[in-house]
Parts: C-alpha cells; structure tokens; sequence
C-alpha cells in the first residue's frame, strides 16, 4: 500500500506543500513542537491561523481542523473536493463574529468579496491552506488549497448560519463551504510571494489564478479506486463516534423490530426526497422491512421510484453478510433499488457482489448514521442517548408495526387510498 509523503521538522522552513503528505512535529512538548508554525507564517494556535499585512488586509489563510469535536464536525469529501468549515464561535455568550481570532469575520468577509463577483473583490480574498491533524499528536496533513463556494452551491447555502444551543443559551455559528482546487502541490515559492502581497506571484498554481480570474472552481476530484468500502471505512473513526453507534445498538438490541422504524427516519433525514414510505408488517415482510418513494425532477412534474428498505441492528463488530444481501436484492423488482441501514457494516463479499453486479443497493452503514446524526446537531453519545429516549421510548417504539413510519411532516405518509393499494401502487 502506498504511504504519504512526509517532512521532517527540521525541513518544514523549505518544504512545498503536497496533497496528503504528513509534516511532521518537532521534539518539544510544547506549541514550539508546532508543524504549521514553522511551515506556514500563519500563527501556532487555533483553526483560524491568518497572515496579515500592516494595512490589516490577509494575506494568507489555514484552516486547521483536529477533527475530534463532535458538535462541529468538519468534512472533507475526498472525492468531490468539497470541505465544510465551522466558524470559531462555539459557546454562548457573544455575537457570531465576536471571536478572538476573528475566524468569523474572516468567513463572512470572504464570501462577500465571493457573492460580488468581480476579479477586484476575488484579488481580496485570501488563498485558504487546509490542514487537519493526523493521529495523536501536533503531526498534520495538507489537504488542498482551498476556495469559498462551489460549483451549483448557492449564497444562500455556501455560507450559513447556524443556531445552537448549549446550557439553555442560544447562539451562532458559521458553517462555510469551500471547494479544493485542482493543486497537487503549492510550491514554497509562492508562499514567499503571498508574503509580499503578490496574490499571482511566481509559482500562483494557475487553479488559483484561474479562480481569481474568472470565478470558476477547477475541483480536485479524487474518484475511489475500490467501488465497495471498507469495514474501517464503513465505520466511525473517532472513539465519540462509535460510542453514538453504541447507543444506538443497545436501544434497540433487545427489540430489533422497533429499529425499523428508526432506520426509515434516518433514510429520510438522509435524503428530502423520499415522498411517502411504509414499515411492513415485522413477521412475512417480504424481505422489506418498508417501502416507499423517492422522487426525482422539478415539484410540478415529478417521476418516482420505488424503494424497498431492510434495517439491521447489529453490533458493530457483527457484519451485514450475503445472506442479508442477497435477501434485499432478490426483492428488488424492475426499476426499483434498495436501502440497507446498519449499525454496523456490509462485509467485504457482499458489499463487492452489490458493487460488481451493479445492484441498485444503497448502503448506509454504522459511520455515515453517526456522520448524519453529527450533521443534525445530534453529535455526542449523550445526546444520541436523549434523541432515542425522546423519539424511540421502550415503552411505545413498535406498537404499531402495521401504521405507517412516523414523521413530522404528514405529507411523509402515504395517502390512505394508496396504502390500501399496497404493492400493486408501489410496483407501478
């Protein structure tokens, strides 16, 4: 298996950046151990590192992620070059961007110059360095030159602004989208020159001279060479996140009928497009353990698939076999696909026979439930803990396994004309 490139502390002062390659901590056991300060001019401290010149304007941006605080989640998709950022406004008690690293006001200052639009306000905006760390200790791995907004992501969703709360106090923060560029490596050349406020100096990677130019994203886009997951894949990989999925499996570990109908609400909270979905009955389902419909074109002139649901409740170290699979595929009829929802994870064959034969299966295994529940605000195992109690109480989960699955929103339920239809309207 291939291995990142790494440098060495003592090399950093020179060292260009690289896509996923590894820079190393010095031998101190305090900030002077720090990678990103003696790699980048940008400060040794906090998400939010800056460069700016006298006039007060940035020169230069790193956004460094830790990746261990739950109730901001930040996010890379490797595969489309799409990384969500939080803001540096995490507790109560100040306005969204009276921050003492101004991380805030750095967002909403660049996204203004983005939603402008001319090259003047593009010039203003500085180049974004992403970094996040890498096990234990100070180590951290460049993931790309970054720019605010993406391609078909609207102002009104590039930068939003989120309410929480904490200890019964509500507050806000920033969650910023940017996109990678096409940059595999920044020479050392050009951080030189943003030092002197040449923003295309020698060495620009002409990705970045091509956005501030003309305000198109030419994304690093990295498609899987593997087209299963693997189990360390499908599963979280923070010590917070499998503890939520623990949660979850103990909830309903003695009553897995009543995990059906949690399944079929993540689905939904998954996907918006899912118009109408049924559990079936907990005994002879078919295989299923709910159908529905998922609909695809504008409101006024929509079409609609079919989909046939199956949810396993299975300790995280207990994989979703053939047996299961194939279960779940023999059920799919023509122009329908199916959904398998898991605590755990699809095993290695099954996942290659869903993939190779190109089954229209969708898998939402152990990690991308605890990915889901992070992005609703539901980002700690006490706070999985409360959600269930909550909405999943022992005492009623699964008392009506015939009804249809619960929701807020009644216009999720399937019509009562249609229900009685049952599968000859879900086939049709």
């Amino acid at each position: 298996m291939a291995q990142p490139v790494e440098f060495s502390f003592g090399t950093l002062g020179e060292a260009d950046l690289v896509v996923d390659a590894i820079y190393r901590a010095g031998p101190h056991k305090d900030v002077r151990a720090d990678p990103l300060a003696k790699l980048m001019p940008c400060g040794n401290q906090g998400g939010f590192r800056v460069a700016r010149a006298k006039t007060g304007h940035y020169r230069m941006a790193v956004l460094y992620s830790t990746g261990d605080d739950p109730d901001w989640p930040d996010f890379l998709d490797v595969e489309t070059g799409i990384f969500q950022y939080y803001g540096d406004n995490k507790r109560p008690g100040r306005a969204i961007h009276d921050t003492s690293r101004h991380g805030n006001e750095l967002l909403r200052m660049s996204f203004d110059a983005l939603h402008l639009g001319t090259l003047e306000d593009r010039l203003a905006v500085p180049p974004f360095f992403v970094f996040s760390r890498i096990g234990t200790g100070r180590d951290v791995q460049f993931r790309g030159l970054a720019a605010p907004g993406g391609i078909a992501i609207s102002q009104d969703e590039d930068l939003v602004a989120i309410w929480r709360t904490v200890g019964g106090l509500r507050f806000q923060n920033y969650r910023a989208t940017f996109t990678l560029l096409d940059v595999p490596t920044v020479p050392r050349k050009w951080l030189a020159a943003l030092q002197d406020d040449q923003r295309l100096g020698p060495g620009c990677p002409p990705a970045w001279a091509n956005w501030v130019n003309s305000g198109s994203y030419q994304r690093l886009q990295a498609p899987k060479t593997l087209s299963y997951r693997t189990k360390k894949q499908q599963l979280p990989s923070s010590k917070e996140g499998l503890r939520m999925l623990a949660e979850i499996h103990e909830h309903f570990r003695e009553r897995p009928v009543d995990f059906e109908r949690c399944a079929d609400l993540l689905w939904r909270m998954f996907t918006p497009n899912v118009t109408s979905s049924e559990l079936t009955r907990p005994t002879r389902d078919g295989g299923r353990d709910a159908i529905g419909r998922y609909s695809l074109g504008p409101a006024a002139d929509p079409i609609h698939l079919t989909f046939a649901l199956e949810a396993k409740c299975y300790a995280p170290s207990a994989s979703v076999g053939v047996r299961e699979t194939s279960r779940l595929i023999s059920r799919i009829r023509h122009r329908e696909f199916g959904v398998m929802v898991t605590t755990s994870y699809v095993q290695q064959q099954a996942y290659e026979e869903i993939r190779d034969d190109q089954h229209p299966i969708i898998v939402l295994a152990g990690g991308d439930l605890v990915d889901l529940l992070r992005s609703k605000g539901i980002a700690t195992a006490k706070a999985v803990k409360a959600w269930l109690a909550k909405d999943f109480p022992p005492s009623t989960a699964g008392t009506l396994p015939n009804a249809p699955s619960s929701g807020s929103a009644e216009d999720l339920l399937l019509p009562r004309r249609l229900r009685r239809q049952g599968r000859r309207f879900l086939s049709s």
